[in-house]
């Protein structure tokens, strides 16, 4: 049956943020309140499980957009009558309903800064609001840090790779979505990334942009000299010239017969190393030594690591699906699990024992300890106010929903990141695996589980 309604962009809408969660986390909500819990205080903690293949860190990001969507959190009134005539919640207490009208975050966020690295069971956030608050803010927010730790992770593994060589982020067009691209081209940037393909994210985030032709243009005209001196004429600061949609070396001849004026040409098939020899050479025969050549086409941080050490002279890499969607371990084994809660008796410890989903109690800290040279040496997680030496990596954001100062820009994230890269023991930054990075529980988490346990069971 056709209707008169528009198309339908399903983009987040800052105003309608509510539903944007599992159902679950509504129903819970609504029995949390049945049952008088809702306004009870609860901690929750959002960390990753294990690191993905071949990762020895990860790099946390995704927190700015976390925070919008904590700050912009209601429903409107649409989505609540939606809920009020859905099947799950028909003997809800109707004005479970009326108190949507008003629902707002009023909770407190500690977390570990954009740009941070971070490994498994260290929480990347702690959440500290009324029960059905943090229960419905789950989703979101597991989904926010995800996507841009998997993406900055990637980034940060290419850029190590690159041996201080450019990398572009090239993944909009291959990531899950218009507004993952944009997401992916900001965590690439704070991961080490130079700059990205992402118009948007240019003028958003205030990043470097490049683009350089497509093979379209090159087709378009019957003469590939002529498809390079006509994109000159109007680019004539910016040339980078795309010459490998007939032949490369060929292409690179032709480039240098326009008259073109070019700062790059750009090679995105074949057998890179070889090809960008030829090229190199072709290049500095015609004296031309001050044009960079730029690779792209299925790169990631392995073949740029071997291209590199074949002696590839390669002076820029644009990565595109690799980067945007992190294909060889795409997913992050990411939780967000109750830790502590107000009882009548005061705060009590929660623990979680399924077999290889246990869980530590109570609010925690995440402690690094740095060596006299500066480079990390262990972390250790304990009880927020359990005494233990080194740097305390989570930090208040939000307190009652309300933001303590601004958070940093994106500039900023993307600097803290380099200088924690420079700081992890040498082999970690390694592209295989290697032994674990240490981290321990303190003897404070420690005695508070097993107490529970025993208490539990």
């Amino acid at each position: 049956m056709t209707t008169d309604r528009p198309p339908q962009s399903l983009f987040p809408d800052a105003a309608r943020l509510g539903l944007l969660t599992d159902l679950y986390e509504l129903t819970m909500a609504a029995g949390y309140y049945a049952h008088g819990l809702a306004d009870r205080r609860a901690t929750f903690e959002l960390w990753v499980r294990r690191l993905p293949a071949c990762r020895n860190f990860l790099v946390a990001a995704g927190l700015e957009q976390a925070v919008q969507y904590l700050q912009d959190l209601s429903f409107a009134p649409e989505q609540i009558d939606y809920l009020r005539h859905h099947p799950a919640f028909r003997a809800v207490p109707a004005d479970w309903f009326d108190r949507l009208a008003d629902f707002r975050f009023t909770g407190d966020l500690w977390a570990v800064p954009e740009g941070t690295v971070v490994f498994p069971g260290e929480p990347l956030l702690r959440i500290a609001a009324p029960l059905a608050e943090a229960q419905v803010i789950e989703t979101y927010l597991i989904t926010t840090l995800t996507v841009q730790t998997v993406v900055a992770s990637k980034a940060a593994r290419t850029a190590v790779a690159a041996g201080g060589r450019p990398v572009f982020d090239f993944g909009s067009r291959r990531a899950h979505g218009p507004q993952a691209g944009l997401l992916a081209a900001r965590a690439a940037y704070i991961g080490g990334c130079v700059g990205t393909s992402n118009a948007e994210a240019g003028r958003l985030l205030n990043v470097p942009t490049l683009g350089t032709q497509a093979h379209a243009w090159i087709m378009s005209f019957d003469d590939e000299a002529e498809a390079f001196r006509k994109f000159a004429e109007v680019f004539p600061d910016a040339s980078t010239l795309l010459i490998d949609t007939y032949d490369t070396v060929r292409g690179v001849r032709r480039a240098l017969e326009s008259g073109a004026a070019m700062q790059a040409v750009r090679i995105d098939s074949g057998d890179l190393a070889v090809l960008s020899r030829e090229v190199r050479a072709v290049l500095d025969a015609a004296g031309r030594t001050d044009v960079k050549i730029v690779a792209s086409g299925d790169l990631n941080e392995y073949k740029i690591h071997d291209l590199l050490k074949a002696g590839a002279p390669i002076d820029v890499f644009g990565v595109g699906t690799e980067m945007a969607v992190s294909r060889d371990d795409p997913a992050l084994s990411a939780v967000y699990k109750l830790v502590e809660l107000e009882t009548d008796r005061g705060p009590v410890g929660r623990i979680k024992r399924s077999e290889g989903k246990a869980t530590y109690p109570y609010a925690k800290q995440v402690y690094r300890r740095a060596g006299a040279d500066g480079v990390f040496r262990g972390d250790v997680v304990a009880r927020e106010a359990e005494p233990c030496d080194g740097e305390p990596l989570l930090t208040p954001v939000l307190r009652q929903g309300r933001l303590i100062e601004p958070l940093p820009a994106v500039e900023e994230s993307r600097t803290r990141c380099r200088r924690q890269l420079d700081r992890l023991p040498p082999e970690l930054l390694r592209l295989e695996a290697v032994p674990a990075y240490p981290v321990r529980m303190s003897q404070g988490l420690e005695a508070a589980l097993h107490s529970l346990t025993d208490a539990a069971f």
